[in-house]
């Protein structure tokens, strides 16, 4: 092994995913080159402006190599490839052409844009401290099954933000949204059973539910690490297997395993779209780091046994005269345990309330329709209100004029 003091400012080799007329520039530096293995740094590396590298090797970072701007690249086209060292290396811009996997052993942060054109960026989901970052206004393109982040993503001073995670093969983004600009957030898709996950401890028993009516998958669940009240929208598609958990989309909730009363809460539903083989739901406000897992589920099987009976249609001209002025459902009285669903001839919820007491005035109460309060639109409408109580579900449509 020998110590090398080098500048590069013409391109070293030729590689199909480089721009045209790429350089690769390294300022003066020290460096270790194991046998063509490795790229290892103990010195202080600092790309500038216009700059852009090329790794076509292992990259170790024992140095300082976090005041960049310019390109960083890391290229193969067989040999997976490797970022280790005991110091994270920070980036301007990134690209991954890495077709077997770019492997972090240490974590990553990225100033400005990540550009995932092929190939994995691959964590340890034991090791929430290893972590590919986007910081500050950072973002990436190019998501895909076959380039994402298999294991842990972070954000750093973000409010917003879609995960690019997925396992080796599918891409399952999370959304999260929260009520204020987040520290930190950690996220990692696990296509695992909660009752015996692999990755991870412990045992998140799918049958201890906060309450009867509900059930939770069983198939695959999410971690989320953060302290601001959020909302997230998780993704789901034919390995998900909703239709397991519900017979329609309005029954599908997100669930999630809380360290406080050790067992899944439902997290929600306000707001879905997609189909039952590919989807997304919207949650509740929560505060991720209350909850150790969150996962998909539905209605409890038990309820698709349930009687479905069609009701008459109603006419609604909520005009306050006192006639037809609220949606006022048949025996209601019988059961109190109730929850409804209305959604406009677009399939998109505009109302629902669990224990619903006849009083839906034509005024929406989700905050992604309209804004909260306002009145819907005259036109026809489609609802669905469960009646647990009479193992009933009760479903018709009615036309709102206003």
């Amino acid at each position: 092994m020998k110590n090398w003091r080098i500048i590069l400012t013409k391109p070293a080799v030729k590689h199909p995913y480089l721009g045209k007329g790429m350089l690769f520039l390294l300022l003066l530096c020290t460096v270790h080159l194991t046998g063509q293995e490795a790229f290892h740094n103990y010195g202080n590396i600092q790309v500038h402006d216009a700059a852009q590298v090329g790794f076509h090797l292992d990259l170790t970072n024992d140095g300082t190599f976090d005041q960049n701007m310019g390109l960083v690249g890391f290229y193969s086209d067989m040999n997976p490839l490797r970022i280790s060292g005991a110091f994270t290396p920070i980036f301007f811009d990134t690209e991954i052409a890495v077709e077997n996997g770019l492997y972090l052993e240490t974590a990553i942060g990225v100033n400005n844009n990540s550009n995932l054109i092929v190939g994995n960026i691959i964590t340890s989901r034991r090791a929430t401290d290893v972590f590919s970052n986007f910081m500050d206004f950072s973002f990436y393109t190019g998501e895909s099954s076959v380039s994402k982040i298999d294991g842990y993503a972070a954000i750093t001073n973000k409010e917003t933000f879609v995960f690019p995670v997925g396992d080796q093969d599918r891409l399952r983004p999370l959304t999260i949204d929260s009520e204020a600009i987040n520290a930190t957030v950690k996220c990692a898709y696990f296509p695992e059973d909660p009752n015996s996950p692999k990755s991870i401890d412990g045992v998140f028993n799918t049958d201890r539910r906060a309450s009867q009516y509900i059930a939770v998958s069983d198939k695959e669940f999410w971690r989320l690490e953060g302290d601001v009240p959020s909302r997230v929208t998780l993704t789901w598609d034919e390995y998900s297997n909703m239709r397991a958990w519900a017979q329609y989309l309005s029954d599908i909730k997100v669930m999630g395993w809380s360290k406080s009363e050790n067992q899944w809460v439902n997290l929600g539903n306000t707001g879905v779209e997609g189909g039952l083989t590919n989807g997304a739901i919207t949650s509740d406000t929560f505060v991720p780091n209350e909850y150790e897992i969150i996962t998909l589920g539905g209605n409890d099987d038990d309820l698709q046994t349930y009687d479905t009976i069609e009701l008459d249609n109603y006419y609604m001209t909520p005009n306050g005269d006192g006639q037809n002025d609220a949606l006022v459902i048949e025996n209601l009285d019988l059961s109190a345990n109730n929850s409804i669903q209305i959604f406009d001839r677009y399939g998109v919820m505009v109302y629902s309330q669990d224990n619903y007491q006849n009083d839906f005035d034509g005024r929406s109460n989700r905050e992604q329709v309209i804004k909260r309060n306002s009145g819907l639109a005259s036109g026809i409408y489609f609802y669905i209100i469960t009646m647990h109580d009479l193992a009933q579900k009760h479903q018709g449509y009615l036309y709102l004029s206003n």
